[in-house]
């Protein structure tokens, strides 16, 4: 007993002897819940007193509580309260100017609502009654080709970047808090994710170049090229703002700020299933899926594509561009001419189409006909001929 007596003693002593983590306003800390009462949440924040916020900072729309005891939760010291430790997850909207003039000061996140559109940006409403500006450019991290429509009457939060007049004139940003979460879940997925690796992410925006697609906090791009094993000609047309959609990370930038992902590689790969019913010297109806200055590239089957080259467009007539014959979308009947398998290269013709070399051949083999022709004519013409002058001699032989 006396053993286990000191060993107590030695833990007490042992956690006195640590030092006190000392918390600035401000700073940001993880804490785990250890309690709910009522209004007010109690989390272990690694001091001897326990903090506490307000549990309205934790719930939903329809006022359920969003955490639970054991939960991780990211606050902000404010001040010590007597024995307790006060923390916000965001200063809500029943905050006064001298609340506001503390989360500026201490870089703790402001609730506001996105209230009116105005020159270069948004006027912002804090604390209910309190403007704000927001520019266009620090509403969201991601770029948005209507952002009125996009976030007009919507509640989100912000640090306040300038503070001035007694808080009349107050600017804030939503992409810098946006900046900070994003870089800390980037050095999360640091540690794992790889390029191969297969992932569901969220639509956030479409550009005419690819789909950006939020893959846990942190955006990487499909190019237009990855969308699909068809071409997609408007991707507005195919995918939408908020569709979930299956991934697979290509390629990892973390110095540049890059990640490239694939829609494509997630899909069964349709040469292998197509090129099964196309064959050498076959002739199929195909579409023309898309034209270049070098010839024109036709689906035969729907993600296996063909080239017909421009030497064999025109029908023996010089041409500058397949537009000039073709268009897009148009059905055109071709001649399988030959399949490169490792290289996926198809080789079509017109299914009318003649070569120079079948041409010249045509008219050798025309010429070697008539030629014969005659020649039996001939013989046919001696024949007879010869024939009437026998019967001649004979009569006057009698």
């Amino acid at each position: 007993m006396d053993h286990e007596n000191d060993s107590f003693e030695a833990l007490l002593n042992q956690q006195d002897e640590k030092p006190l983590k000392r918390l600035s306003p401000g700073q940001k800390i993880q804490a785990r819940v250890v309690g709910i009462d009522n209004e007010t949440i109690f989390l272990d924040v690694g001091l001897k007193s326990e903090g506490i916020v307000n549990s309205s900072e934790f719930t939903d729309e329809n006022g359920e509580l969003t955490v639970a005891i054991d939960d991780l939760v990211t606050v902000y010291y404010l001040k010590s309260g007597g024995a307790e430790q006060l923390f916000t997850a965001r200063i809500g909207s029943g905050a006064d100017r001298a609340h506001l003039e503390e989360a500026y000061r201490s870089g703790v996140p402001v609730e506001g609502v996105v209230k009116t559109e105005i020159k270069g940006g948004f006027e912002i409403t804090l604390s209910g009654s309190v403007r704000a500006f927001c520019p266009y450019s620090q509403l969201s991290i991601r770029r948005v080709d209507n952002p009125a429509e996009e976030y007009l009457g919507k509640t989100l939060n912000f640090l306040i970047t300038k503070y001035s007049e007694g808080g009349r004139n107050l600017v804030v940003s939503a992409r810098a808090l946006q900046e900070e979460e994003m870089a800390q879940k980037r050095e999360e997925l640091k540690e794992s994710l790889k390029v191969g690796d297969t992932c569901e992410g969220t639509i956030g925006s479409i550009q005419p170049f690819g789909l950006f697609v939020d893959i846990g906090g942190v955006d990487g791009l499909v190019p237009a090229s990855e969308v699909g094993w068809s071409r997609v000609e408007n991707l507005k047309e195919t995918f939408s703002v908020g569709q979930i959609v299956s991934v697979m990370v290509k390629n990892l930038d973390w110095e540049n700020n890059r990640i490239t992902l694939s829609i494509k590689e997630t899909l069964a790969d349709p040469w292998e299933q197509g090129i099964a019913t196309i064959k050498e010297g076959g002739v199929i109806t195909g579409q023309v899926n898309r034209l270049a200055p070098f010839g024109a590239f036709i689906q035969l089957v729907p993600g296996v594509d063909g080239l017909l080259h421009i030497s064999k467009l025109g029908k023996g007539r010089r041409i500058n561009h397949p537009r000039e014959v073709l268009e897009e979308n148009q059905s055109v009947e071709v001649t399988i001419e030959s399949i490169d398998p490792e290289s996926r290269r198809i080789s079509l013709a017109p299914s009318d189409y003649v070569s120079e070399e079948e041409a010249a051949e045509k008219e050798r083999n025309d010429y070697r006909s008539y030629v014969s022709d005659n020649k039996k004519t001939e013989d046919s013409s001696m024949g007879s001929l010869g024939a009437l002058l026998k019967a001649k001699l004979d009569e006057k032989k009698k």
